[in-house]
């Protein structure tokens, strides 16, 4: 990076607004969602009722967060019929637009913990504790082991991301507590840490990622620089290697991750337009050749 922020060049070439466009298109989606569920308990217009576990809108519409029937399932309670229709209707949401994209766009803990990523670069903290990503998929099978054991949802009780949204909604409480320890976590211990190493509900959702069509391609990569800078505000950076510098191999320009979350801040940063959202269709390995090579590999 030699000490240059990362999308300054975005911001030369294309403006402020149009290299944020997306960072801020996933601040007025996350806002506008709790401001949803706020609306009913501080002004009594009940649009939506309920939290992110649940919820109803306009008293016609259900949404049921897979994860935790799940759990349920497991704990041994028997559903309503309402509520599995509503994990439905998110399943096959989060199939077709890809599962991560509750994590940018929908969780409200996404903002704390690009909150600590952001000050962790400006404070210059390079120290990481290091965990393989992994990790949160062994999580995620022992909050549904403890499902199964317990007969609960116990990791609801204690899950950063439904206290916090809960919290917002009904009074804070020890709610504060618990998105300041995932935001220090992430600002001093390890970058990304919670979303990217260790979060199940992350995990839980990128299961669905794995064949949504909608992706993100490198459409352009022949322009690539070589900048680093995708790699730098990227929250899953090891999956945009294979669609940016794999043409010499045959792999196709589109990021198949079923991690990548679809944020779009790699599209934003790109000075060289590189980057745009796309359909996994579009993956033909001849759709972007390899970056040229540097001077310094170039003849004499």
């Amino acid at each position: 990076m030699n000490g240059r922020r990362a999308g300054a060049e975005a911001v030369a070439e294309k403006g402020w607004l149009a290299a944020h466009r997306w960072l801020l298109a996933r601040r007025f989606c996350q806002v506008a969602i709790l401001a949803l569920f706020l609306v009913g308990p501080l002004a009594g217009i009940w649009i939506v009722k309920g939290n992110l576990a649940y919820s109803l809108t306009l008293d016609t519409l259900p949404l049921t967060d897979p994860y935790v029937l799940l759990q349920s399932l497991l704990a041994g309670h028997r559903p309503e019929r309402l509520g599995l229709i509503g994990a439905a209707i998110v399943l096959v949401f989060y199939l077709l637009v890809g599962g991560r994209v509750f994590c940018s766009w929908v969780c409200p803990l996404n903002a704390v913990t690009d909150l600590a990523g952001w000050l962790r670069d400006r404070l210059g903290i390079r120290g990481s504790a290091h965990v393989a990503r992994s990790t949160r998929y062994w999580i995620l099978a022992m909050t549904l082991l403890l499902a199964a054991l317990s007969g609960s949802i116990a990791w609801e009780l204690v899950n950063p991301v439904s206290m916090l949204q809960r919290g917002l909604i009904f009074g804070l409480g020890a709610a504060w507590m618990l998105a300041l320890a995932v935001f220090v976590f992430d600002l001093f211990v390890m970058s990304r840490g919670w979303c990217g190493h260790l979060c199940p509900v992350g995990a839980f959702y990128s299961l669905l990622a794995k064949w949504s069509p909608l992706r993100v391609t490198a459409a352009k990569r022949a322009a690539c620089n070589d900048c680093m800078d995708c790699f730098e505000v990227c929250p899953e950076p090891q999956v945009i290697r294979p669609a940016l510098k794999g043409a010499a191999r045959g792999l196709g320009p589109v990021i198949l991750a079923a991690n990548c979350t679809n944020c779009g801040r790699c599209v934003d940063v790109c000075s060289k337009d590189v980057f745009a959202f796309g359909l996994r269709f579009n993956n033909h390995p001849d759709d972007g050749a390899q970056p040229a090579a540097r001077s310094s590999t170039a003849a004499p």
